[in-house]
């Protein structure tokens, strides 16, 4: 693999007796990747939360029209995408590169099964590059040097941060890595994030018990936000319209927009 590190490098980390978000997340959305304590918690998880399918549903479709308007609309060839999880249909990097087969997409994630898995998504097109990087988002400056040597960081990146910053219980320390990767890229790139909320306008108070049982048996620890706190995120940025919304409702087809309690949006630096 491109970074030097192995699958079963990878596997020597991998705990199979304890829930995993990656694994349970891929449960939630249909996948195949996942063992019985991840079905086990993930149906624990949604029957005290039932809307938990709809937003990782929501949440995966919030990716495919935010990289298809990125590419499409806007002429975004790189993509750094942070905290990627489990490899899906639709991936970034195939739908960057169906529209622009030249797209340079980096993925990065720490978690060992995803490493397990990253050569699927090194599975890109002739024309662009598709690469993986094992690292934590608790370490903005290792990604940034790591991803310098696949993305031009004198064009334009679209920093994809989806449900990863809620894995960062520090407000101030998950503000700093958004900071400190934005201080990266150049002027006309982009931030893409979706986070959980508990406000109430979008449904979210119950999150709160099902985070807390989350928290008490599976890993990594999970925190929901109230929207202001994620609106700071995107402190400096332009927010592109409709804002930041329920991540179901952002630019989706008319009838085809759900509401669910995680915010998204997709911001440009000026």
């Amino acid at each position: 693999m491109s970074d030097g590190h192995t699958p079963s490098g990878g596997s020597a980390r991998l705990n199979t007796g304890v829930a995993h978000n990656a694994r349970v997340w891929n449960y939630w959305i249909g996948g195949k990747d996942n063992y019985e304590v991840d079905q086990q918690v993930g149906e624990q998880v949604a029957g005290m939360f039932p809307i938990i399918r709809d937003i990782a549903r929501a949440d995966r479709d919030f990716l495919g029209r935010a990289v298809s308007f990125l590419a499409g609309e806007r002429g975004v060839r790189q993509f750094l995408d942070i905290g990627t999880g489990l490899p899906t249909a639709d991936n970034t990097h195939e739908i960057a590169q169906r529209l622009a087969p030249d797209s340079r997409i980096v993925y990065v994630d720490n978690d060992p099964i995803v490493l397990v898995h990253a050569r699927t998504l090194l599975t890109g097109t002739h024309e662009g590059v598709t690469s993986y990087i094992d690292a934590d988002v608790h370490d903005p400056d290792a990604i940034l040097e790591r991803a310098a040597q696949t993305l031009d960081f004198t064009r334009p990146i679209a920093v994809m941060m989806l449900g990863i910053l809620n894995f960062v219980l520090d407000a101030e320390k998950a503000r700093d890595i958004v900071r400190r990767v934005m201080a990266a890229v150049p002027s006309g790139s982009f931030l893409v994030l979706t986070h959980p909320t508990f406000d109430d306008e979008l449904g979210g108070a119950g999150q709160i018990p099902a985070m807390k049982f989350w928290n008490e048996n599976a890993t990594p620890p999970i925190t929901a936000r109230a929207g202001a706190d994620i609106a700071a995120f995107f402190e400096g940025l332009e927010l592109l319209e409709p804002g930041m919304v329920s991540c179901g409702q952002w630019r989706a087809e008319p009838g085809s927009a759900v509401l669910v309690p995680q915010y998204g949006a997709v911001a440009v630096k000026p």
